[in-house]
């Protein structure tokens, strides 16, 4: 029990936590609501209450506990522990690695989500043995997360790889962000949604149009999975779309860093994981330059929901040593 280590994936809306030892097996797990609206204090005894939950749990005293590794949304200064700004929660300038490292007296570590399941991609997933590897995840929106020589890259300031903002198109589509034509604009789920109303707006049939009628938000990957199973001309159409842009994004990526492997995951991935990679395959000719295509293998992101986790228990292991 000696030697344990506490991972978290921190979101808008929920707290997944698991004990780890030092084979990187996942001993046990607590999932809480983040509760955001509540304030920030309030979300830090959240994080605090799941650390304690996952200790007693699993029977561990503080003495058994190693480090605590963290991924979390936003611009996350790892060297201090800072959190600059995180968006969906209440944090800014939030030193919330001092306040945690008080409470429970050992390392505390917390890096940007996304770079953070990259990272545990890089170390336990798709792609372990690799130097130099490129993450896209697409789901709600598109974060990625980019590898060099064996090291993730944050940028001079903690920002970097905004993937979901390479711009496409500069006179495309409006993007959360304020942007035209980003990468996020034309292949998240929240485009894909986007895109299937207006397919209903111009009365085209689909399987689709009951859900996205009656409910708010974004479509759901396993209902656009369906569609595309049943053969949905509509749902087909809009996904060989975000795919096509998807293609561009990931085309630009290797004409850029040259990457040994790409890897594609996030909800609408894991939900059509042949249908994503086929499509992207068969377009990445028109954007990658033939040579450094050659070079790169695109695959699946393997670790799904525990990316995160893995990617905090990685990020323990490259800051701290253990």
């Amino acid at each position: 029990m000696a030697n344990s280590f506490i991972c978290l994936d921190i979101g808008g809306s929920k707290i997944l936590g698991a004990v780890m030892n030092e084979n990187n097996e996942i001993l046990c797990r607590v999932k809480r609501k983040t509760k955001p609206e509540l304030g920030r204090e309030a979300v830090d005894d959240r994080i605090k209450k799941v650390i304690h939950e996952l200790m007693s749990t699993y029977g561990m005293d503080k003495k058994d506990l190693k480090a605590i590794g963290v991924g979390a949304p936003g611009v996350i200064d790892t060297r201090s522990g800072r959190i600059h700004f995180a968006p969906n929660l209440p944090w800014k300038d939030h030193d919330i690695g001092r306040i945690m490292e008080e409470e429970f007296q050992v390392p505390f570590v917390v890096g940007n989500d996304v770079n953070v399941g990259v990272l545990g991609e890089w170390k336990y997933g798709a792609a372990k043995g690799y130097s130099h590897v490129i993450g896209i995840f697409v789901g709600t929106g598109i974060g990625g997360g980019i590898i060099i020589d064996g090291k993730l890259f944050t940028g001079s300031g903690f920002s970097g790889a905004e993937i979901g903002h390479m711009i496409i198109n500069t006179e495309g589509p409006l993007c959360n962000c304020g942007q035209r034509g980003c990468l996020e604009a034309y292949s998240s789920k929240i485009a894909i949604t986007r895109e299937l109303r207006a397919g209903i707006d111009m009365n085209i049939p689909t399987v689709l149009e009951d859900i996205l009628t009656e409910k708010v938000g974004v479509i759901k990957s396993s209902d656009l999975k369906k569609a595309v199973h049943l053969g949905d001309q509509l749902a087909v159409s809009t996904l060989q779309r975000a795919a096509y842009y998807l293609a561009a994004g990931v085309g630009n990526l290797i004409n850029i860093f040259n990457p040994q492997i790409v890897i594609l995951g996030g909800g609408v991935v894991e939900a059509l994981e042949e249908e994503v990679l086929t499509l992207v395959k068969s377009y990445i000719n028109r954007f990658a330059w033939p040579d450094m295509l050659s070079q790169t293998r695109i695959k699946a992101a393997r670790l799904r929901d525990d990316a995160v986790l893995y990617g905090a228990r990685a990020l323990i292991t490259e800051t701290l040593g253990y």
